[in-house]
């Protein structure tokens, strides 16, 4: 019964730090005070202290000599490796997808474009960020690897905060985004073969990265 305990105080420990981290509260950089954490919720630091673990673990915290567990702070560099390694993962998952991708699939994520598309005009880069992410995961989810479907999956909720700030910083890619959707969408449609749907995939996901680091080098 005690053990069942913590792991609800834990599991609702890592869930509140993980929401405010999410929504801005705690943004890059925040240091985290258990105590503090403790005094607010009412809550022993035991679950803190395991919900941090596990936040850590999943990149969404960082241990700093001196200084204790802080939000994550992504500089461009390793941004830019994670979406490196995300291309090939994504690229392998959406054609490992191709056969198993049934017509109703397919028409959620046109939907979903759609949706995005229509949200061009009056731009939220929140909304239109957990809409890429539903349309992509239709896609995803499909791959028929589950370690491969779980991989991704981490990365990109450690890659939330990034994406809301490379869609604001750059919001002519999400116009382009949308336009290379409906093009994966066609070549899944057809069937293409698995290597076009996999070339496709990968570019999809460094020409974000492409207009991100454009952004910053005009920027510097």
């Amino acid at each position: 019964m005690t053990t069942t305990r913590r792991t609800s105080k834990t599991e609702t420990a890592y869930e509140l730090l993980k929401q405010r981290i999410a929504d801005g509260t705690y943004g890059p950089g925040y240091r985290l005070v258990i105590d503090q954490l403790a005094r607010e919720t009412g809550m022993s630091s035991i679950p803190w202290r395991e919900a941090i673990r596990r936040l850590e673990a999943e990149g969404w915290l960082e241990m700093v000599p001196n200084v204790g567990a802080r939000v994550a702070i992504f500089d461009t560099a390793s941004y830019g490796q994670t979406m490196q390694v995300l291309a090939r993962l994504e690229g392998y998952a959406t054609a490992a997808s191709l056969t198993r991708l049934t017509d109703d699939d397919i028409g959620r994520a046109r939907e979903l474009n759609q949706r995005m598309t229509k949200s061009l005009d009056d731009f939220d880069p929140v909304g239109f960020t957990a809409l890429n992410r539903e349309f992509h995961f239709i896609l995803y989810e499909r791959c028929g690897d589950p370690h491969l479907f779980n991989l991704i999956k981490a990365e990109w909720s450690r890659l939330d905060l990034i994406r809301k700030a490379a869609f604001s910083s750059v919001p002519g890619r999400a116009r382009a985004s949308v336009v290379e959707h409906e093009e994966l969408l066609d070549l899944l449609s057809m069937p293409a073969s698995f290597d076009a749907v996999e070339v496709a995939a990968r570019q999809h996901k460094l020409n974000t990265l492409h207009a991100v680091q454009a952004n910053d080098a005009g920027r510097s």
